[in-house]
């Protein structure tokens, strides 16, 4: 599995190909999609929504957005903030990270997990933070499982939606 920087065009577009295969990835995880409320409707998700979404995370000029290929499919995504809006927060954050969800509990995730882990502690980060949207079990057992700690529980900044913030050192590998 390698990782690559979302480059949107100068227009802000993403590739037709490409968006077909980030809007499957997406609709595919219909469960999650229920969850959060991030579409209108989990069961009609269309291209120009997942693009209008991804516009906005790269919108934020310390967000990534990582695209996870494996033997030339795209296998899941993970957004990324180098640095969270409160200054008192000194961590980078995974705000997202989604696997294709016919390959899930292959280790897809915890790989690309590792990756991500790798980027920033390649880039000098100690730690790493995410948030759980409560109702959302599996996620929170899976970050769990890879050493993830529980610190806090409160509304996300975006949609106040009621979650669990979990912090990770990262340790030399």
């Amino acid at each position: 599995m390698f990782l690559t920087s979302l480059a949107l065009s100068p227009d802000h577009d993403i590739p037709a190909p490409l968006l077909t295969e980030l809007t499957a990835l997406y609709a595919a995880n219909r469960e999650f999609q229920a969850l959060s409320g991030d579409f209108p409707d989990p069961d009609d998700i269309r291209p120009e929504q997942v693009a209008r979404a991804l516009a906005e995370e790269l919108a934020h000029p310390e967000a990534e957005v990582l695209l996870a290929r494996s033997e030339g499919r795209l296998v899941g995504v993970a957004i990324t903030l180098a640095h969270h809006p409160d200054p008192a927060d000194p961590d980078p954050w995974i705000g997202l990270l989604m696997v294709a969800a016919d390959i899930h509990r292959q280790g897809y995730g915890l790989r690309l997990a590792s990756l991500v882990e790798d980027r920033f502690r390649s880039a000098g980060r100690t730690a790493v933070r995410l948030a759980v949207l409560d109702g959302n079990d599996r996620a929170l057992a899976f970050w769990t499982s890879l050493g993830y700690q529980p610190i806090a529980h409160r509304p996300d900044r975006g949609k106040g939606r009621p979650c669990t913030v979990l912090r990770r050192t990262l340790n030399e590998v």
